[in-house]
């Protein structure tokens, strides 16, 4: 029988805390066993599963009750095994000699034991298809390394602490390098994507340092990936936020060049950031990815229904203005989101209305005044190449369309049968991002700090280290009750991380699946949509919701 207790993660979601690994793994198979309807994610970590639900669906009151129940009458060990992946691995690691040595033991041992142990995943996270991979028969408590890496090559095996992983793609990182496989870990367009899914076994076969590397798995390989290079990573090197996983460099521009009668826009400007974005992602982060869509979700489901195409339609979205296009031939747009002015064709329009948008003409969103990102809507919505049911761009994982750059042609999809709707009277106006109130749900770890915290007190700024992942704030020190390390557990959107210093980050959508900084509370849905529009300097305060 299983210890477990359900703790708070906001509005949508909560954690199932355990006692260690093997209750993680009990509980996580017995609640994938019979999810209910509503249940839209199930994420292990190092003592917690995470529910992530759907309360239109299924009351959070009921998920828990449901959770609980089947969480008791797991047992350690009872989880089936997962299939069994054998990666072949060239142990030429950049840190296998200093790892060796911190371990007292030679590098040929080191590798002799990494191959000899039966590991398993216990739950991915980072990036998508990175899986932690634990084992009885290792024995080593592996130290970081004191700076990471700015860039880890795709391939990387290391370790950290009592784990072994392998890199998907090129990330930064601080886990000690021993080896390197070029096996397909992550594949956007695969019935499972990741490899290393929670639950795999896998064993490493030691192969020479020039050897092509290899996968072999129980039951059979996955199929849509090269056997010979085992590759799926971007064309180009290093961690650049443009590349998608599985999809061209150029995504946009190729959608749009395969279909030759297809409407197109072709980008002359993207301001500071443009990206495509629809309504992301749902029910893959047990694999590593995040949800990503929209910041400003409200803004884009409002821009479809100008035009009259489907709320989830895909769009652009525009970081700070300064963009310009031009359309191939005529279209129906609609921009709405941040304020600034919008001119089309020389004229200056209204946002939060659909206009005719000319063949040949071009239109400008100017830098915004009020707010922080636009969501430009065509008629169609943008037919960029779907990956894992979603065409939205996220930067942190790589997937998806390409960053948008000068020269892009953007694919525009079949127009509606229905007509374009008229526009409800209705009075919008410009974001506010003066000063925002916020409200908050209870997080997982209030315990860890102070009784009488700032929290809901001081006064809040946006800094500058903001974008897509999070949005780091300025203000006094949160101070711990606790000391000591959580061990990384699931996260959501609006999550309030608090690092060592102090100063919480509000998580957003390309924010990691995972994270070891405890989480004080988490921002409501609808106010997540605010702090999309939040820009450095944003005045904030927190209530509770």
């Amino acid at each position: 029988m299983v210890t477990a207790r359900a703790l708070p993660m906001g509005e949508r979601a909560f954690l199932v805390e355990v006692d260690g690994l093997d209750e993680v793994l009990a509980v996580h198979a017995a609640l994938a066993a019979s999810p209910p309807a509503g249940v839209t994610d199930l994420v292990p970590a190092a003592r917690t599963v995470l529910v992530r639900l759907d309360p239109r669906m299924l009351p959070i009151a009921a998920a828990r009750s449901w959770a609980l129940r089947a969480a008791q009458v797991a047992q350690p060990g009872d989880a089936a095994a997962g299939p069994l992946v054998e990666l072949d691995i060239a142990y030429d690691g950049a840190d296998l000699d200093e790892t060796a040595r911190l371990l007292g033991v030679t590098p040929d041992e080191l590798a002799h034991r990494h191959a000899e142990a039966r590991w398993r995943v216990a739950f991915t996270g980072f990036a998508p298809g990175f899986g932690y991979l634990v084992s009885d028969d290792w024995p080593y408590d592996v130290p970081r390394l004191e700076s990471p890496r700015t860039r880890v090559p795709a391939g990387s095996v290391g370790l950290a602490g009592a784990f072994s992983g392998a890199y998907p793609r090129d990330t930064p990182g601080g886990w000690r390098l021993i080896g390197t496989t070029s096996a397909p870990l992550f594949d956007p367009a695969a019935a499972s994507p990741a490899l290393l899914a929670p639950g795999t076994r896998v064993r490493f076969r030691a192969v020479g340092a020039q050897s092509a590397a290899s996968v072999s798995a129980v039951p059979a390989p996955r199929t849509g990936v090269s056997a010979e290079t085992g590759r799926f990573t971007p064309d180009r090197p290093g961690l650049d936020v443009g590349a998608g996983a599985g999809v061209s460099d150029r995504g946009s521009e190729v959608d749009a060049a395969t279909r030759p009668h297809a409407a197109a826009l072709r980008i002359v400007e993207p301001g500071l950031l443009a990206t495509v974005q629809d309504l992301g992602r749902a029910g893959a982060a047990a694999v590593g990815v995040a949800v990503s869509g929209a910041l400003d979700r409200t803004a884009l489901r409002t821009a479809n229904r100008l035009l009259g195409n489907p709320e989830g339609a895909a769009a652009i979205e525009v970081t700070m203005g300064g963009w310009r296009a031009v359309a191939d031939s005529d279209a129906w747009v609609a921009v709405t989101g941040a304020w600034g002015p919008v001119r089309l064709d020389g004229r200056e329009v209204d946002p939060y209305a659909a206009h005719a948008w000319p063949a040949g003409t071009e239109l400008h969103i100017d830098w915004f005044t009020h707010g922080a990102r636009a969501y430009v809507a065509v008629r169609g919505g943008i037919d960029a190449q779907a990956v894992l049911g979603s065409r939205a761009t996220d930067l942190l994982a790589g997937l998806g369309p390409a960053v948008l750059r000068a020269g892009d042609r953007v694919a525009v999809g079949d127009v509606p049968a229905t007509p374009i709707p008229v526009a409800p009277p209705q009075s919008w106006g410009a974001p506010h991002d003066d000063e925002l109130e916020l409200d908050l749900a209870p997080g997982p770890r209030a315990d860890w700090f102070a009784a009488g915290t700032a929290l809901f007190d001081a006064v809040w700024t946006v800094t500058g280290d903001a974008d897509r992942v999070g949005v780091r704030l300025d203000g006094p020190e949160l101070v711990r009750a606790r000391a000591g390390e959580l061990p990384s557990e699931g996260m959501v959107p609006g999550a309030l991380q608090v690092p060592p210093s102090g100063r919480p980050t509000i998580l957003l959508a390309d924010g990691p699946v995972t994270g070891g900084y405890p989480v004080i509370a988490v921002v409501t849905g609808a106010c997540l949509d605010l702090v999309a529009q939040a820009r450095p300097g944003t005045r904030i305060r927190f209530r509770h919701a």
